[in-house]
């Protein structure tokens, strides 16, 4: 599966290190450059941006550490990702921020091919 995943600090890299350990594709990005750097070493490949990881990913995980962040990450990937993609959100925050996300993408996650 092609995954794009945002957000690989200290919850987040464990995470997708054991994707890639199942054979997944990921791209990686974290406002940490460094973080998807170590990543890349893995065998991921880091890119510049959310949007840049979303695109043409079957699936998009995030890990982020509050609520503007995943509004701000969110604003960016939902338009890169394409119709039908899954998105997982395993950041803790508020429920408006939770539910305004879902609103977002449900455009994207509900229009199959």
């Amino acid at each position: 599966m092609r995954i794009g995943f945002i957000g690989v600090g200290n919850m987040g890299a464990p995470m997708a290190r054991n994707l890639l350990a199942a054979g997944h594709a990921l791209r990686v990005h974290d406002a940490d450059a460094g973080a998807a750097a170590a990543l890349a070493a893995h065998g991921a490949r880091a890119v510049a941006s959310a949007a840049e990881a979303g695109a043409g990913a079957e699936c998009a995980v995030t890990m982020l550490p509050a609520g503007p962040q995943v509004r701000e990450v969110h604003d960016a990937l939902i338009p890169a990702l394409e119709a039908g993609a899954l998105l997982i959100d395993c950041s803790t925050v508020d429920v408006a921020t939770a539910r305004a996300v879902a609103t977002a993408s449900s455009s994207v996650m509900s229009t199959s091919t």
